[in-house]
This record gives C-alpha cells, structure tokens and sequence, in this order.
C-alpha cells in the first residue's frame, strides 16, 4: 500500500503520544490535507475571477436556485456560514460590482443575481468544477464515487442531513 504524508503524521504521533491515534484522527487529518488542497483549487479559479471564496459562495449559492435566482439575505448566510455582518460585506462588494441586487416585496428583503451575475456565476462555477476534475484526476471514478459515497454516509451518521426531503 503507497503511504502518504498522513502517514507520517500519524507515525509521529503514534511515537509521541499513542493514546491520540485513532480512526477519528486519521480521518480528521485526511480530510483537513484534502480540503485544503481544494480551497486552493477555489481560491485559484475565484481570484482569478476578481472575487473572494465568499463571493463565490454567494453568487453559486444564487445561481442553484430557480429563476429568478433569489433568496433572503438570512437564507444566504445560514447555508453560508456566515454572520448578519460577513454577509451584508460580501453582499454590498457584489451589488457595487453589478453582480446581484437587493430589492424586497411586502414585508422580504431578497438578493437576486443580475444577468450579469448570471453569467459570472456560471463562469466561475464551470471553471472551479474543471479545476477540482484535474484535482482529482489521478484518481479512478469508481475510487472517488465510493469515497463521496462512505463521506456522505458518515455526514449523515455525524447528523448533517439533507434540510429538504428529497434532496
């Protein structure tokens, strides 16, 4: 079996302090070294872009939903991750770029991609999703779609499921 860089890691601990290497270590330090590689990969395509990983969050999370590419502001940073005040930065940097708009009907505030937006969205997208196939490139399908496949299944035992039946 080929061994990486975890490996060495793990060896180390296992001399230094054996009581801390485990399953739940391996895993934890494997999917750190993996998620960093593909934040490079994103930061890479959105720089490239002139946008932050945070704008892109936001504008990809816009363009997954049904015309007209809506959602509230409380909505976009609950599925992002970030505050009332990280979201209202990224929000404002985008509507100056001409990228999405705030508008509200009734009583709801929505952020709404441009048609300008529309097109950066997908350019971005489509140009991280070809960065991460070279990432993992090397790898056979079969590989990757079992190891997507144990990923979720351990989401789902963590309690990460899906917020919508039938998603």
């Amino acid at each position: 079996m080929r061994r990486d860089r975890v490996d060495e890691v793990v060896d180390e601990w296992r001399v230094q302090l054996p009581d801390t290497v485990g399953p739940a270590m391996e895993l934890g330090k494997r999917i750190h070294r993996l998620a960093g590689r593909l934040q490079e990969v994103v930061r890479a395509e959105t720089a490239a872009a002139g946008l932050t990983p945070a704008e892109f969050d936001v504008l990809s999370a816009l363009r997954r939903v049904d015309a007209p590419y809506a959602l509230k502001p409380s909505d976009l940073a609950g599925s992002l991750l970030l505050t009332s005040g990280g979201i209202s930065n990224v929000l404002r940097r985008l509507q100056q770029d001409g990228v999405i708009e705030r508008a509200a009907d009734a009583r709801v505030a929505w952020v709404r991609l441009t048609p300008k937006g529309v097109t950066v969205a997908e350019r971005v997208v489509r140009a991280v999703t070809k960065a991460q196939a070279r990432l993992f490139a090397p790898a056979p399908d079969d590989l990757l779609l079992d190891a997507a496949g144990r990923l979720r299944e351990l989401l789902v035992e963590l309690g990460d499921e899906a917020l919508h039946e039938g998603v």
